[in-house]
């Protein structure tokens, strides 16, 4: 059972963190060490774990952590923090223990893996970023490369999403653009997404005291793997606009304006029983990918003239399980079975073949995906439910109430009454995901052909 208590200590009930370093207590990074490869072999990085701020205590600087700077009710002491910056300049983030990643937050490295459990004692769920230095995040640059990874699915069931994905944060978490975030990329800062949200817990050097910016934090978005046990989606989330970017009005694309935003919320997406093709990924021996076993995802962003100067036009999903290398499932759709990777063409062609809406192409297709990967993305991890629509659009019937004999409304096999967040952490609260052997490098590097 969660500690209530504990989590309005933590601030996981409302929004609102500080941008200082602590100082009563050392951050720890847990080492999380991947690989860079090419034709002559793989390299190791000495990379780390970090975990993102919003699971972290607010203690105030004036008196070195004797008063915190969040009241019992979950909201914010008036006098530390009666506007964003205050705060950010009173208050200071806790730093997180070795111990305290394992028993507090379900978060540990052992080698190359990198494990998060669904409940502890403290929290609900996981996040955080790849480091390649104690102050800086991991930059991936990868036109003309690819990326994998090792992950074990077993052990979520409907409605939880385990992801690994690219986001166009800064490398310092913020710190140079906004002199009042003291902590940085050290702490977990600066995070953004396609979803240009208003409610993160500490956006542009503030704390979000209100809990809902007017502005939204933006920026580009690729999800190499969000996925359970029954479902898995890999997408791209292009932006119009560059890098970090603070949207206002119109251009955070919220509510009915969700397709006049500068962000591509919905993405272009390529799920394997989303395209009609039932029995290529799920938990038995039915399916080609069987999710009771580990295997690798590889995703390789191929470009135009096969170089890194070129354009990406493609990102292609393989897998490998038992050392059997397993190229993705084509659609299933009549006039687009020879599709099965995400591209400027399955991205149009589909969604005039379900009649969707196709912001992926009026934020600029490709080419915003191929610019933001040259410029360089950074990776965070999660593990999450969702509160919203249950996780349906990734493993069930979305919306629920849909016709699921219509293309592009069924999205895996999970029921429309499943993936209720309060139900999974009554019932499946040790479910854990586990990723490892994290590699990138050029087309082909990072796993063998038998």
């Amino acid at each position: 059972m969660i500690c209530l208590s504990l989590l309005l200590l933590l601030g996981l009930v409302a929004v609102g963190l500080s941008q200082q370093p602590g100082t009563i207590v050392d951050e720890y990074h847990p080492p999380l060490p991947i690989q860079a490869c090419d034709s002559n072999g793989c390299v190791t990085e000495d990379t780390k774990f970090v975990m993102g701020p919003s699971r972290r205590y607010l203690y105030s600087v004036a008196d070195n952590g004797q008063t915190g700077c969040r009241t019992s009710d979950g909201g914010f002491d008036p006098v530390l923090c009666p506007d964003g910056l205050t705060c950010a300049e009173n208050c200071a983030l806790i730093g997180i223990t070795q111990q305290q990643y394992d028993e507090w937050y379900g978060t540990t490295t052992v080698g190359s893996s990198l494990s998060f459990r669904w409940v502890t004692e403290a929290t609900v769920g996981a996040d955080g970023y790849l480091l390649a230095t104690d102050d800086r995040y991991k930059v991936f640059r990868m036109k003309n490369r690819e990326f994998a990874f090792d992950v074990d699915m077993s052990q979520l069931p409907c409605g939880m999403n385990g992801a690994i994905y690219f986001v166009e944060m800064e490398e310092d978490g913020g710190m140079a653009s906004y002199p009042s975030n003291k902590a940085g990329a050290a702490y977990g800062l600066g995070s953004c997404d396609a979803q240009c949200k208003h409610d993160l817990p500490f956006y542009a050097g503030q704390v979000n005291v209100e809990g809902y910016a007017e502005e939204g934090v933006c920026c580009f978005e690729f999800d190499l793997w969000e996925a359970n046990a029954w479902a898995a989606s890999y997408t791209t989330h292009g932006c119009s606009s560059e890098g970090y970017y603070l949207c206002t009005g119109l251009e955070c694309g919220d509510g009915d304006d969700r397709y006049n935003g500068v962000c591509d919320k919905d993405g272009c997406g390529y799920n394997s029983f989303a395209m009609n093709e039932h029995f290529f990924y799920g938990a038995n021996d039915s399916y080609v990918v069987d999710t009771r076993r580990p295997f690798t995802v590889v995703t390789q962003f191929i470009t135009n003239d096969g170089t890194d100067n070129g354009d990406v036009i493609q990102a292609k999903r393989i897998y490998v399980q038992d050392g059997v290398v397993i190229e993705n499932s084509h659609v299933n759709y009549p006039g687009l079975e020879n599709y099965n990777s995400v591209s400027d063409g399955f991205c149009n062609d589909y969604a005039a073949f379900t009649g969707g809406m196709n912001h992926f192409e009026e934020v600029g297709g490709m080419k915003v995906t191929s610019d933001a990967l040259g410029r360089g993305v950074m990776i965070a991890f999660s593990l999450w439910a969702d509160y919203g629509s249950h996780m349906l659009w990734l493993d069930g019937p979305f919306p629920p109430d849909s016709d699921p004999t219509e293309p592009g409304h069924l999205n895996g096999p999970c029921s429309a009454d499943s993936g209720d967040p309060n139900d999974l952490i009554a019932n499946y609260p040790d479910s854990t995901i586990t990723f490892s052997n994290i590699k990138y490098g050029t087309i082909g590097s990072t796993f063998s052909r038998k």
